[in-house]
């Protein structure tokens, strides 16, 4: 796998669940780290283990004030950027501090990267671009009309970022996570990803809930390919390769109720008593997709991404870490 090394790098969001995980990677690399941070869902407890490496910078400040955002981009090779507003149900409820953060936030930190001249800006885009298309697997050239207020402000970052290619030259790589989960993914909150959840629920001896009848399928995505993505996306060197979005999965869907059951037979390893729960099932949310699954040979055939982690493989590591860390 290429790997980032002895470059300095820009990560916004570092405090978050996948923000941290790119850190705690990049620093094993040795690189030198800047983590750009406002703690609106960040966790200080996600940083903590980095506060005494010298290799490590925190600026605390908001993407949506350009001058932070200048400042970070100081001296940077590489941006990572992965901070945004997450949640569908959370942009139903406030589409307009979604959009201030997820575009508005966006335009500043890619317009300032441009500004620093960095090699490459790696931006999270999301799977929820695909909105009402109904095609299977999802392909990147194939999406149809958002479904959320979310949905439209990570599409409108991808036209910020190829207009931006076209227009300053800057190299820019989006990548259409699909339902990350792994260490470090608060379970907590009432936007909390479902597999934090369940997981949290279980511990406690409580009956998850699974909104609607549990049909709906996701392809869930273990942390670690999302770092092996981004560091591809940072150093490829392919033309065709560059300016251009693409899925970022394992590729196979699961649904919601084979879900429970994956992580009730894997959670049962530790404590026996979590056979015995049964799942509630609730309302459909508003602004779901049915169905999500992704076509990842773009990504393999131009990036060389080769996801190591299946669903069960991902679950096994993320319920140890939560075991150890929610008792």
């Amino acid at each position: 796998m290429n790997k980032i090394e002895n470059s300095k790098i820009l990560v916004t969001g570092g405090a978050g669940f996948i923000g941290s995980n790119l850190i705690e990677v990049l620093l094993e690399q040795n690189n030198k780290v800047v983590c750009l941070d406002n703690f609106m869902t960040g966790k200080h407890e996600n940083i903590e283990a980095f506060l005494n490496n010298s290799d490590f910078i925190l600026l605390e400040g908001d993407i949506r004030d350009l001058a932070i955002c200048r400042k970070a981009c100081e001296g940077v090779d590489y941006v990572l950027h992965q901070a945004a507003l997450g949640s569908v149900p959370r942009s139903l409820e406030d589409p307009m501090t979604s959009a201030e953060i997820n575009i508005s936030g966006f335009v500043n930190i890619i317009f300032a990267a441009q500004e620093a001249k960095v090699k490459r800006f790696v931006y999270a885009a999301s799977s929820s671009t695909y909105g009402d298309s109904e095609v299977l697997p999802k392909i990147e050239d194939e999406i149809g009309k958002p479904l959320s207020p979310y949905a439209i402000t990570k599409y409108v970052n991808e036209l910020y970022a190829e207009n931006f290619s076209r227009i300053y030259g800057l190299e820019s790589i989006g990548l259409r996570y699909f339902n990350v989960f792994g260490k470090s993914q608060d379970p907590d909150g009432a936007y909390a990803a479902v597999i934090p959840k369940f997981i949290s629920s279980m511990i406690k001896h409580e009956s998850p809930l699974i909104n609607g009848d549990g049909s709906y399928s996701r392809d869930f995505t273990y942390i670690k390919n999302v770092v092996q993505a981004n560091q591809l996306a940072a150093l490829v060197t392919d033309p065709k390769a560059i300016n251009t979005v693409y899925n970022i999965a394992y590729g196979e869907c699961t649904t919601l109720n084979e879900l429970y059951a994956e992580l009730q037979h894997n959670l049962a390893e530790f404590d026996p008593e979590i056979a015995n729960i049964n799942s509630v099932h609730g309302s459909e949310r508003a602004g779901d997709i049915p169905h999500s699954l992704a076509c990842i040979d773009k990504a393999r055939n131009l990036l060389g991404y080769d996801p190591q982690y299946n669903l069960d493989d991902g679950l096994k590591e993320a319920i140890e870490w939560y075991f150890n860390n929610l008792k």
